[in-house]
């Protein structure tokens, strides 16, 4: 039964779009226009979402549709009990029920949404406009630019070029302190002892939306994986901006020396669990720049914590996005290393017996975090040098982590952790043995493999893989001057040695867990 009532902009909000400024609201007329938002079913089963995952973004979205209703704003919601199948299904049924001149739709950031809402719209000879999304810095139109100019397309370019024009951590046209990057000052590790007085994060209790959200996950979505348990991330504007303020003043000055660094039953560290709040933009980075920088200025937090930040934002965080928009949806399928392995099972349950996998997908299995270096020298790392399908282990991020959207998940998993492109997004695969990861932390000391051994039953699967890697792929690695050193010592190697890693490396292949010894 159709609406009496001409919708004149029906302003369509997706779950990672709650920009309370965003283009699409900036003339919404309370008398004639409507929000549209919906909970879709099928999205949380597209890969299999973390139930945390699902909480929050769907408590965020139910937060931000109360906040819409209280400036008097019409929201047509669809809840979650509809079960639709995919959004454009939900889409469908409002064009059917309603007369609408326009429908005004954010960018998406995924390519997969972005066909399907247009599909259904063109097949309805619905008008429609899809609008630039202001929350983030640059335009993906920008990148072509860069890349048609003919520099080198290097995130540390890129970065360099945003610094120059937003005028960010720049003093007299120069960059502060005379240099771009401060990375050498933040690649610490902690003392034998471990981090100490490490500060709490805040943590938010779930409220009466988030408990109801929850109660429906865990029946929708049984088989999901993931526990609520320590469910505690913001889920409005209100709460993001509190979590913002915690980490600037109590983490961010200890931030830059220790982001890289790991430790057996810590989390959070000194990182700043805001990532959630921008991907779902409760945070636009503007602010979260200038807060960080505010700090620098302020005497509060060092150059180099404080560069170190910014870089991730300003830096990784606009250059994916333009990665993504720029090369989908042919991306997807990058496999540059022809990787065929399946993901290891204990992938989803943590049990395996090399404890710097188990503490980190334990972790992640109980809050749906891990921070940047986990992801990529511990759960990327040894999924790169095993020879796991690209696209499986990006569908695995993109289930397991509660920030994660294609748009930013995609390119750093394809790209920067498995080198599936080839060289698009990173300057050379981000490959290492187990020295790194008993360097960066303390899972090895609590591990029955060695580090140190490359064969043998106690030899550490990520340093026979690592040879094994290079070995495999050395053809195609030479071509890469940055790899020069690597591969030299791997010619080092005596040939009887490398055919014990070569059937090591093949045992752990074949057994899916170094769980047995060979």
């Amino acid at each position: 039964m159709g609406h009496s009532k001409l919708i004149r902009n029906l302003v369509v909000i997706l779950g990672d779009q709650l920009n309370h400024r965003s283009l699409a609201l900036e003339n919404f007329d309370n008398r004639s226009d409507a929000i549209w938002m919906a909970e879709v079913h099928a999205e949380s089963l597209h890969v299999p979402s973390h139930l945390a995952r699902t909480t929050l973004f769907l408590s965020a979205m139910r937060h931000f549709c109360a906040d819409q209703e209280s400036l008097g704003r019409r929201v047509i919601y669809h809840s979650l009990k509809f079960q639709y199948p995919s959004l454009a299904s939900a889409l469908d049924k409002t064009l059917k029920s309603h007369k609408i001149e326009k429908v005004l739709i954010t960018k998406p950031g995924d390519t997969r949404v972005e066909q399907s809402l247009c599909h259904i719209l063109q097949e309805h000879e619905q008008d429609y406009e899809i609008l630039a999304d202001n929350h983030f810095i640059c335009d993906p139109d920008e990148h072509k630019s860069f890349a048609e100019q003919g520099s080198n397309q290097r995130m540390e370019f890129f970065y360099r070029k945003l610094r120059k024009s937003t005028g960010v951590l720049m003093e007299g046209g120069l960059p502060a302190g005379g240099k771009w990057n401060y990375d050498e000052n933040n690649r610490g590790s902690f003392p034998k002892g471990g981090p100490s007085a490490l500060p709490t994060p805040i943590f938010f209790k779930p409220d009466s939306i988030t408990k109801t959200v929850m109660a429906e996950v865990k029946t929708h979505f049984p088989n999901n994986p993931g526990s609520l348990e320590k469910f505690n991330w913001p889920v409005n504007r209100k709460q993001a901006r509190k979590a913002l303020n915690d980490f600037i003043k109590n983490r961010l000055p200890l931030f830059g020396k220790y982001q890289d660094a790991m430790w057996t039953g810590e989390s959070w560290l000194y990182h700043s669990r805001l990532s959630v709040c921008m991907n779902l933009k409760l945070l636009d980075p503007r602010e979260v720049i200038r807060a960080a920088e505010q700090a620098y200025n302020d005497g509060s937090a060092s150059l180099s914590s404080v560069e170190g930040f910014i870089r991730q934002i300003l830096g990784w965080r606009e250059f994916v996005r333009l990665i993504y928009h720029n090369r989908m949806p042919d991306y997807l399928n990058s496999n540059s290393l022809n990787a065929r392995e399946p993901l290891p099972d204990f992938y989803w349950t943590g049990e395996t017996q090399m404890n710097c996998l188990r503490e980190c997908i334990h972790q992640t299995l109980d809050t749906g975090y891990n921070h940047h270096i986990q992801r990529l020298m511990v759960t990327g790392l040894y999924t790169l040098m095993l020879g796991v399908n690209p696209k499986s282990v990006h569908e695995w991020f993109l289930s397991m982590y509660v920030d994660a959207v294609e748009w930013v998940e995609l390119p750093n998993v394809l790209g920067m952790s498995q080198y599936a492109d080839g060289g698009v997004m990173a300057s050379k695969p981000y490959v290492a043995t187990g020295k790194y990861i008993n360097r960066m932390g303390n899972y090895c000391k609590q591990c029955i493999y060695d580090p140190a051994q490359s064969t043998g039953d106690n030899a550490c699967p990520y340093t026979t893989l690592y040879w094994d890697f290079l070995d495999r792929h050395q053809d195609q690695l030479k071509r890469n001057p940055r790899m020069s050193l690597q591969l030299r010592n791997l010619q080092r190697i005596e040939a009887e040695k490398m055919k014990a890693i070569r059937e090591r490396s093949k045992f752990i292949r074949q057994t899916r867990d170094v769980t047995a010894i060979a």
